[in-house]
């Protein structure tokens, strides 16, 4: 580290993150970690290489490097939540744990309440709604999926865990802006930051759903639900590759007016999956960065 943490560094081309329970997981090039507020005050951190996937061959290729942005999103996130929920519950029982079958269980039901929920939902309403038209099928099915994403954000915005939650979503944002505006990385410098940013993970999904609409719409109406499922889940990667491509571009590109006008929707969804962090949030992110960029350091000296 320098005398100035916020310096910007050409370790990594992004730094990114997301919010677990009372803490955020902060992602660089080599390195991860995991930052959560104990009731007692105390923050604390665990810090973990990333894979070869993250680093490798995959990694440089346009369209394949989305890949890893899928995987972060369900692996690497999914073990930062367990971290957060084993800090959390092991308060109350020291021997609280999510490994093992509790966490292979969590993690499964998860992912099924996922794919029922936004892809099997959607195409069992478009199907029932347009019989014939592939093109509009797909249309349909593409808006539904988005509605329900819209809907479910904003309904679970409402409880108070998740409110918090959206909070430390915030809290990385504001941090990550600093950071590549090249502030410290102090309580003051970081509140002052916006609570946006154009990669945002929210700005993933939504430009997952709406690229898989451009994507389906020409491919036909699948006969049966089961098939469409299939097909949408065997597209998927490829769906994903494309919306990091677009996501990657924009947010480089974020000044131009066409783009800003572009990005509208992702950052507007940000006003709802975001909340403005105290300052004790805000010092949770800046020690996940922080942990994350004494690992990049380490990495490349």
């Amino acid at each position: 580290m320098t005398d100035n943490p916020g310096e910007r560094k050409p370790l990594g081309e992004t730094y990114g993150g997301q919010a677990v329970i009372e803490g955020v997981m902060m992602r660089g090039k080599y390195h991860a970690a995991i930052a959560v507020r104990r009731q007692d005050g105390e923050i604390v951190v665990k810090q973990e290489p990333l894979g070869g996937l993250y680093r490798g061959a995959i990694s440089k290729l346009p369209f394949l490097r989305g890949i890893p942005m899928l995987w972060d999103s369900l692996g690497l996130g999914m073990r930062a939540l367990f971290f957060s929920a084993e800090v959390a519950g092991q308060e109350e029982d020291p021997d609280f744990t999510m490994s093992g079958g509790m966490g292979l269980a969590t993690g499964a039901i998860s992912l099924a309440v996922g794919v029922l929920l936004f892809m099997v939902l959607p195409s069992f309403v478009a199907g029932l709604l347009v019989k014939e038209e592939a093109i509009l099928f797909n249309l349909v099915e593409g808006l539904i999926r988005l509605c329900l994403l819209i809907g479910y954000m904003v309904v679970i915005a409402r409880a108070e865990e998740i409110r918090r939650v959206f909070a430390y979503h915030g809290a990385e944002h504001k941090t990550i802006n600093a950071y590549e505006a090249g502030d410290p990385l102090t309580v003051d410098a970081v509140r002052a930051h916006s609570r946006r940013h154009a990669r945002c993970g929210t700005a993933f999904l939504l430009t997952v759903v709406l690229i898989s609409v451009v994507v389906l719409a020409p491919l036909g109406r699948p006969p049966s639900l089961l098939v469409r499922l299939v097909s949408r889940l065997a597209l998927l990667p490829v769906i994903s590759g494309i919306s990091y491509e677009v996501l990657r571009f924009t947010a480089r590109h974020s000044e131009n007016c066409l783009i800003r006008a572009l990005i509208a929707p992702n950052l507007a969804l940000q006003n709802v999956t975001t909340r403005e962090p105290d300052d004790g949030m805000i010092e949770v992110a800046i020690a996940a960065l922080q942990a994350v960029l004494a690992g990049e350091h380490a990495s490349v000296a």
